[in-house]
């Protein structure tokens, strides 16, 4: 059996042999690039997507993740990220077999009136078959669904995330056709399901009459102090106020024309407070505030709805009192590697005094480095790969932010992460067969 095709087959039913078939496919020329190709093509399609509504399996959104933090990992840890992500996407409920045909024969005309009526008529079926006609769906159609449901909330924002997401991973797996199909089709099938706009709605009625324009732009400038004060009382406003005093607060700023990297620096620094206070239970749930305002920074968002949505979405989470909140423990020396050792061996304190103390030496990027690398070895499945997706959002945050603020974005990772670890069995079976236990060979079994 060649390497592709014992894939394929891994993909179709997984067994045991998942990882040295992984293993293989990854070794051969382009390797990395078409398993995952041809994961997408034949796991969406199989995927019961219905069954776990109103919620979204993260199998194949973490993917654009992995893809996101490779430039931060070595090959051996981007691999084990990669391999177990996948394994995750393989293992998630599947449709029955004449459903999965049914699914992957579906073709509609490729009309984009036709798809925009069934997203409006809540036919997420329909939604998925008339995307199938397209040709091959440019970034532009990516952006166009995002555009559709960037006033849809329905569970914490998935809609826009996923569209996203998807759309650039098509770009980084090189805009094939028929996976790019699949992508496409997955986000019109979510953006047909239920949708949600009660804080987009209540943000309009704010909002109404006014005239308020969100420039994108970038935070990382030095804040005197009285921007220190005013971003202090804007995170108070975001973390402390009911939704009803939040949303006449917060749409205030945005009618008095706060630029968008106030509103960034505020959301962000609001949305690290929260990570920071998060019970271990809901530290992948908060960390998911990172995946929405990371959004809002590579889309270029400028609805000023959209951005009350994430006033909001910050808002939702719990705030303990600060003489009750987890502090970092002072690091002697901090290094990468403190930090990295901290964070999996789950000691909370230490790791974000590590985070800290590498942040003040001026060492942002080799902190993300370390968390990067410390987010792969844990089996995704357990947290629904809120490790990979928190870490590469900062990785895409970090660029538009100040420093203090990148800090603390830094820090409450480090203690999500130390505080949420797994098992990491599953990366050490990875481990095992991409240093070459039982790979396959091609032409052979």
């Amino acid at each position: 059996m060649t390497v592709e095709a014992r894939w394929q087959q891994e993909l179709e039913t997984p067994t045991a042999g998942f990882f040295e078939a992984f293993a293989a496919q990854a070794a051969a020329p382009d390797g990395v690039r078409d398993g995952v190709r041809e994961a997408v093509k034949a796991l969406i399609p199989r995927i019961d997507w219905d069954a776990y509504q109103p919620h979204v399996p993260h199998g194949i959104l973490g993917l654009r993740s992995v893809l996101r933090l490779r430039p931060l990992l070595d090959e051996a840890d981007f691999l084990r990220a990669l391999a177990t992500q996948l394994h995750m996407a393989a293992h998630e409920g599947r449709r029955s077999a004449a459903a999965t045909a049914q699914v992957a024969a579906a073709k509609g005309s490729g009309s984009w009136r036709n798809l925009e009526a069934f997203i409006q008529a809540r036919k997420p079926g329909l939604a998925y078959a008339e995307t199938q006609g397209f040709d091959l769906p440019e970034a532009a159609d990516f952006q166009r669904l995002g555009a559709l449901v960037e006033a849809d909330m329905a569970n914490v924002g998935h809609k826009g995330i996923f569209a996203w997401h998807l759309g650039d991973l098509h770009e980084r797996l090189e805009r094939p056709r028929a996976t790019g199909r699949r992508l496409f089709g997955l986000v019109a099938w979510l953006a047909a399901t239920q949708e949600d706009t009660f804080w987009c709605r209540r943000a309009a009625r704010r909002l109404e009459g006014a005239e308020p324009r969100v420039v994108p732009g970038s935070a990382r400038r030095a804040a005197g102090e009285g921007d220190v004060r005013e971003l202090e009382a804007a995170v108070r406003e975001i973390c402390d106020l009911g939704l009803v005093g939040l949303m006449a607060a917060f749409t205030d700023r945005l009618k008095r024309g706060t630029p968008a990297e106030e509103l960034l620096a505020a959301l962000t620094l609001a949305a690290a407070e929260k990570v920071r206070d998060a019970r271990r239970d809901l530290e992948g749930k908060t960390a998911w505030i990172f995946v929405y305002l990371a959004m809002l920074v590579e889309t270029h968002a400028q609805d000023p709805r959209t951005w009350a949505q994430a006033a909001a979405l910050v808002n939702l989470f719990p705030t303990d009192e600060a003489d009750e909140r987890m502090q970092p423990r002072p690091a002697a020396a901090p290094s990468a590697e403190g930090l990295l050792n901290a964070v999996l061996d789950a000691e909370v304190p230490e790791a974000m005094g590590q985070a800290q103390g590498l942040c003040r030496l001026g060492q942002a990027e080799a902190t993300l480095r370390a968390l990067a690398s410390a987010a792969t070895f844990n089996d995704p499945s357990f947290n629904h790969a809120s490790h990979l997706l928190a870490v590469a959002s900062a990785a895409d945050l970090l660029p538009a932010l100040p420093g203090q603020v990148g800090e603390a974005v830094l820090v409450a990772l480090a203690k999500s992460l130390a505080n949420s670890q797994g098992s990491g069995d599953l990366g050490r079976l990875a481990d095992r067969a991409l240093a070459g236990g039982k790979g396959f060979r091609a032409g052979t079994e």
